[in-house]
């Protein structure tokens, strides 16, 4: 080979060699909290606290992250997750994200607890251009791409729940008189709008008591006792798991019988139903977006049985039947199916895009027919919800899944 020849050859070959080696630099993109061999992501739980009965959605998290971890990680990457308590108290959630933000450095926020909680840090969480992704809250709020970029919710929000309930009772029972306890907070209140949303012109006549309550305090007895004396034939339960479960107690114990409406939020049979009695939750209604793991039309179900597994091998100590589990669970998934779509480019804003992109995404723990779907102007991935009924010692779907979306 001739020397013209040879250095035509090498000159190839280097050119080669430069434009691999920068395709491979622009391949990895990172922000703070990502490199070649993590990716730390932040939580914020209420270990303690009123709302205390939500913190196995952390731990089942952090269990499914390290089974990630275990199988090589995403990508390569381990996942460092770094979850801390705030007692559902918005300042201790304001100063867990500062310390999350500014000291540990990670990457996101993933699914922290609480609409109040969630509430305090979304400025702060959107002015740092860090993502608040897939919140766990189902405020309608989360779903303002326009205003707030950097917050996405995750279940399907209070405002079409609520929605749904209003039109079953438009339906079914046009004559209801109905009493509602709320939680006097943003989640309360996002339900309650929804409720006379779905009444429409009926909301005023049809509504013929309402209690708030606050989470400081002990017992919600005296109010349910207040919402019996009106009378009421139908009772819309909006509350966090401990105060759901006393007023189901509460509600059997002072002999009243409306058909009792309870929110999603609180339909765990594990840290809910069982506690107040299987006995007194008998006919009360819900809707659900996940498969009930105490309910054995599940047990041959694929989806079902990589959950099952993950329980006994991963998170032993935790409740299979604690509806906090499945959604711990399916939440983590969708979390590590958006750092998948991410590659090698870690970035905050990328993060964002990706979460935004999800077409026809499945968990298996989602219900037949339910889908997760985003877009850059639709940031609230599920929409849709089934009805069900508590029979026995397990809740029973009916009716059609139905689709509910409403924008913040």
């Amino acid at each position: 080979m001739s020397a013209t020849k040879k250095l035509a050859v090498l000159g190839a070959a280097l050119a080669l060699l430069a434009t691999s080696g920068s395709a491979a630099l622009a391949q990895k993109k990172y922000d703070t909290g990502a490199s070649d061999t993590e990716i730390k992501i932040g939580n914020i739980m209420p270990y303690s606290g009123p709302a205390s009965a939500y913190g196995v959605i952390g731990r089942t998290e952090a269990a499914y992250f390290k089974k990630v971890n275990d199988a090589g990680g995403i990508n390569g990457r381990k996942i460092n997750f770094i979850s801390y308590d705030d007692a559902y108290s918005p300042p201790k959630a304001v100063e867990q994200a500062r310390k999350l933000v500014e000291s540990d450095e990670v990457l996101l926020i993933f699914n922290s607890l609480g609409t109040p909680s969630n509430s305090a840090i979304q400025k702060y969480m959107n002015s740092k251009k860090v993502p608040q992704l897939f919140v766990a809250t189902g405020a309608t709020k989360w779903n303002d791409p326009k205003d707030f970029p950097w917050t996405m919710g995750w279940q399907p929000n209070y405002q079409s729940e609520t929605q749904i309930y209003a039109k079953y009772i438009l339906k079914n029972m046009l004559n209801a008189k109905i009493a509602v306890l709320y939680q006097n907070d943003d989640y309360g209140k996002d339900y309650l709008k929804g409720l006379k949303d779905g009444l429409g012109q009926k909301a005023a006549s049809m509504i013929v008591a309402e209690e708030s309550f606050e989470t400081s305090q002990p017992t919600i007895d005296s109010n349910i006792v207040k919402l019996k004396a009106s009378n009421a034939d139908v009772f819309i339960d909006i509350a966090t798991p401990k105060f759901a479960a006393q007023a189901i107690k509460k509600v059997a114990e002072i002999g009243w019988k409306p058909t009792h409406f309870l929110n999603n939020v609180s339909a765990s049979v594990g840290s809910v139903i069982k506690p107040a009695g299987f006995e007194n939750a008998q006919d009360i209604i819900s809707a659900a977006y996940l498969k009930d793991a105490s309910d054995k039309q599940w047990d041959n179900d694929p989806g079902m049985k990589e959950f099952y597994a993950f329980m006994a091998k991963d998170f032993p100590e935790g409740d299979k039947l604690d509806g906090g589990t499945v959604v711990g669970f399916g939440v983590a998934q969708t979390l590590v199916q958006v750092l998948k779509q991410c590659g090698d480019n870690l970035t905050r804003e990328n993060i964002m895009k990706q979460a935004a992109s999800l077409k026809d995404f499945r968990t298996e723990v989602l219900l037949p027919g339910v889908k997760i779907n985003t877009a850059a102007n639709d940031f609230a991935p599920i929409s849709q919800l089934q009805l069900m009924k508590f029979k026995g010692e397990k809740w029973e779907l009916f009716g059609e899944v139905i689709s509910a979306d409403v924008g913040g």
